[in-house]
């Protein structure tokens, strides 16, 4: 155990007596100085792939809060771009990857790995700056998620797209995952190689899948990646989080293989205590709407989660990403309230 390193620490079974913090979209657009550095950049991509920037953007609440986890400043649609689809953010929409693979195959794409290369350079830049304490934290996103915006070429409410091709062509469907599967492996060992010390595998929409679906576009993909990164990293600590997974979550605990689980704010904290695997670190679950109320709901709620993990390792989290419109006292509230001051 390093008590200079508290979340590292924590990922790796120790206890401390104050929870480790950090919260997922800490870096972004309810920081003035995000919001500024992002117009003068002129778009999300152009400040994603411009290692100044992006290491800027990392470090932003890292000095503005002090929390012990640095997340790295991307997205989880890297990978789509460096398998060869074309991605853009456009004003006031989510992303867009073209061609869509519901119309497209997958062999039809050329791979530019080389679209990685300032993720790798932003984590070098981060690394070399990041206080002593605070673990510096990649992420890819898991293959069933970044497939559902493949093969729609956007983001969607239900996923019919995705999840119809997977129960109709499980073997194109299978193709697109194991290309995933396979340029993510490589993209979070660089991440490492970079200075990156622990890793999250993001499964925002776990949740749209049957148990049986779960099990093989979810659970294997994942563990897939875990064995695969392992072996050129050892070392990795990995974080898995399949947001709405429910009550799949322990069989996802004791089949990914990962060292930690994060946990979405519709998951009761008491639950989860009693189901997940005894001493494995979790991560979360605060409400992000709880954080955007502020005041006693917000007070309660940090003290509900607090208190469901009181007996194992806990990294202190929301459920999901912080929301945009999140006054910085509130986050400022958080931090005080978590750490006893």
């Amino acid at each position: 155990m390093s008590a200079v390193k508290p979340l590292l620490a924590t990922l790796r079974g120790a206890k401390p007596a104050v929870p480790p913090i950090w919260l997922m979209r800490q870096a972004g657009r309810y920081l003035p100085e995000y919001r500024a550095l992002r117009a003068e950049k002129g778009g999300f991509l152009a400040l994603a792939t411009d290692p100044v920037a992006a290491a800027e953007v990392t470090l932003q609440p890292i000095r503005r809060f002090g929390f012990d986890g640095a997340i790295l400043f991307s997205d989880i649609l890297m990978v789509p771009w460096a398998l060869g689809q074309a991605l853009s953010f456009g004003p006031g929409e989510g992303p867009r990857l073209a061609p869509p693979l519901v119309d497209h195959a997958l062999n039809a794409l050329q791979a530019v790995p080389e679209r990685l290369e300032p993720v790798y350079a932003t984590c070098e830049r981060v690394a070399a700056a990041l206080p002593s304490q605070t673990t510096f934290l990649g992420f890819a996103g898991s293959p069933w998620t970044v497939a559902t915006y493949m093969v729609a070429g956007q983001g969607s409410k239900d996923h019919a797209d995705t999840r119809g091709l997977a129960y109709g062509d499980p073997m194109a469907f299978g193709a697109i995952i194991d290309a995933i599967v396979t340029m993510t492996i490589d993209y979070l060992a660089r991440q490492i190689a970079a200075g990156v010390e622990a890793v999250q595998l993001f499964d925002s929409w776990a949740g749209s899948l049957s148990p049986a679906q779960f099990e093989r576009w979810v659970i294997a993909p994942n563990a897939a990646i875990v064995a695969g990164l392992r072996a050129r990293c050892p070392d990795a600590c990995i974080i898995g989080f399949p947001k709405g997974a429910g009550g799949k979550l322990p069989a996802y605990a004791r089949e990914t293989g990962v060292d930690a689980i994060g946990l979405d704010e519709t998951v009761d904290p008491v639950w989860a205590d009693r189901h997940l695997p005894a001493g494995m670190p979790v991560q979360g679950n605060l409400d992000p709407l709880a954080l955007l109320a502020g005041g006693a709901a917000l007070d309660d709620g940090i003290d509900r989660v607090l208190a469901a993990f009181r007996d194992r390792p806990h990294v202190f989290n929301l459920g999901h990403g912080i929301g945009q419109f999140t006054p910085i006292a509130h986050v400022e509230q958080l931090v005080a309230r978590v750490r006893g001051s």
